[in-house]
């Protein structure tokens, strides 16, 4: 899934520190922010709880704290596309373009966007849009976003550029290393696949991806043992997982 962003408020070079003068008035724009901060996290919990109505209305809250704070529009228009309002969503994404034409994250957010309505080309030029930001700090993310969309596209030769870009900002972005290793398999790159996916369990463990991952790459390099390996812990770990019910239905 190409990832929608949702970041902390941080005192930085996107959002800009102030201080307060005498009349006030930057301390008001901060307090406005603060208090469209505190309804978007409770806009997007209650999305995530299915409490749509009232994930509504603070987010609409947080738009009348802070108009044109680009955290409270990306919120906003992530919520029209988890009611499939994609008209809705594109204009509010489109609205925030135009008042942070230089914000990496709305750019992000409006490729994923893009990618979900099967507008690949203005999606990939969105991610690269935030990429070339100069302050934006999560590059290995758009990178990895572009090769999803991608991916979605049809392109794998593309998508592979891409997951090696997120993986030389990145060197351990998890998605990226699977995503590389699945195209190594495909294309019997398999030395590389079983490098890139020792290094992956190495640092985070057995998963069941990773797991899945290795079943299929012993069975296509016959190494029949390895498969039963892999297997037994996939079954050990993660017997009610989908990869392991592949497993037994032999779909590798």
């Amino acid at each position: 899934m190409v990832r929608w962003t949702v970041y902390p408020l941080l005192c930085s070079l996107l959002i800009g520190c102030v201080t307060v003068d005498e009349s006030g008035t930057e301390q008001r724009e901060v307090d406005e922010i603060q208090a469209a901060e505190a309804r978007i996290t409770l806009g997007l919990t209650y999305m995530k709880n299915g409490q749509w109505q009232r994930a509504r209305d603070n987010l609409e809250l947080a738009l009348e704290y802070a108009p044109k704070y680009y955290r409270a529009q990306n919120a906003m228009a992530y919520y029209y596309q988890r009611v499939d309002e994609p008209e809705q969503a594109e204009a509010m994404y489109r609205q925030a373009l135009r008042d942070s034409p230089k914000n990496g994250d709305v750019k992000n957010n409006f490729g994923v966007f893009l990618c979900s309505q099967g507008r690949y080309d203005e999606a990939i030029s969105a991610f690269e849009g935030a990429i070339k930001q100069p302050y934006y700090y999560l590059t290995s993310a758009s990178y990895e976003n572009a090769g999803l969309c991608s991916l979605k596209a049809g392109n794998n030769p593309e998508a592979r550029e891409y997951f090696t870009k997120a993986l030389s900002y990145d060197p351990y972005r998890a998605k990226s290393m699977l995503e590389l290793s699945l195209l190594d398999i495909e294309e019997g790159n398999l030395n590389e696949a079983r490098v890139r996916l020792f290094k992956f369990n190495k640092r985070y463990g057995y998963k069941a991806d990773s797991l899945w991952l290795l079943v299929q790459l012993e069975h296509k390099a016959d190494r029949e043992s390895l498969v039963s390996k892999y297997a037994g812990i996939l079954e050990q770990e993660y017997p009610d997982s989908l990869q392991y019910q592949k497993y037994l239905a032999n779909e590798y």
